[in-house]
């Protein structure tokens, strides 16, 4: 199995790991300048400026490019505002594309406006166009609405350990010539009904800091998990995939795509994966990773929910 992985908004020595690991490697996705997408800014991190995040970005991206690394470019917002249609917005993207392209190489795009991928399309022959996770889309028929637009998707995180459901999408993308891929350590809730809130929020994020606001929203699944009496629950209201279960999926995607952009970890996602071993607190190795101390899940089959004795530790 081959994995896509983030290029680190925290850590731009991961790009070492990467190279290291190249062999493993399918693609390198990332977002570029300000152009919203489905996390923070490439461009903003309270320890260094745009400037220099922009020159370390591009130092990054000529080193995968030089070692023959993939790269996918992210418009995978879930909102763009009055852009959405605008002119100047689709003449930014295609400027940005053809930068790259030019600059880097560029194999795909991910995102969640069919226009964005329509525009893609039609501009950029060579350039494969990818549905994000974002969207959630979970059928042959979801699948079909847009087979014009875009040449793979990824499934529906809440299908990760649907096998039937897995089976009846890859029969339908390899009737119809399209790719399948992917979201394996999400450590989002299943089905939650503030998911696409809270992506909005995202997409707005620098216009939304700018303002005098009067709630601070981390996202509903800290609220929940802030409970104790859900914690029993969690493992099976959430879709990660373990480590060690990877090999299941082999027959089914092209790749899978690991969540690593603002993981305080990345390198240890990514090996994990690898070497298809992981010990210790499945959660740390999700994004967002959730803590739940003093209870961990621990990895193993099947996984387990255990409290640690906190008089061990000292605590």
């Amino acid at each position: 199995m081959k994995f896509m992985v983030g290029l680190s908004q925290r850590d731009f020595g991961f790009t070492d790991c990467i190279i290291e690991n190249k062999a493993h490697i399918d693609e390198v996705y990332f977002s570029w300048g300000g152009i919203p997408n489905g996390r923070s800014a490439q461009t903003e991190a309270e320890a260094y400026t745009p400037w220099e995040l922009w020159d370390m970005q591009r130092a990054a991206l000529k080193r995968l490019s030089e070692h023959g690394i993939s790269l996918n470019l992210l418009f995978n917002a879930n909102c763009y505002g009055r852009d959405s249609q605008s002119r100047a917005f689709f003449n930014k993207i295609g400027e940005a594309v053809d930068y790259i392209t030019q600059n880097y190489g560029l194999r795909s795009v991910t995102t969640t406006s069919p226009l964005i991928a329509k525009f893609v399309k039609n501009n950029f022959k060579e350039t494969e166009v990818r549905a994000s996770v974002n969207m959630e889309i979970g059928t042959a028929q979801g699948m079909e609405y847009l087979a014009e637009y875009f040449d793979s998707y990824y499934i529906k995180r809440e299908l990760n350990r649907n096998f039937e459901a897995i089976k009846d999408l890859r029969d339908w993308a390899d009737g119809n010539g399209k790719k399948l891929y992917m979201l394996a350590n999400s450590g989002c809730l299943n089905y939650c009904s503030a998911h696409n809130f809270h992506d909005n929020l995202v997409s707005h994020e620098s216009e939304i800091a700018q303002m005098d606001n009067a709630y601070e929203f981390r996202g509903i699944c800290r609220e929940y998990l802030a409970d104790a009496r859900h914690y029993a629950a969690l493992i099976e209201n959430t879709n990660f995939v373990r480590p060690e279960d990877i090999y299941k999926y082999e027959a089914y995607f092209d790749a899978v795509k690991l969540a690593t952009r603002v993981h305080k970890n990345p390198e240890m996602v990514l090996k994990s994966y690898i070497n298809a071993r992981y010990s210790g607190d499945i959660l740390g190795l999700l994004e967002p990773a959730h803590s739940i101390y003093p209870y961990v899940i621990e990895n193993g089959d099947p996984l387990r929910l255990v409290k640690i004795d906190t008089n061990i530790l000292g605590g």
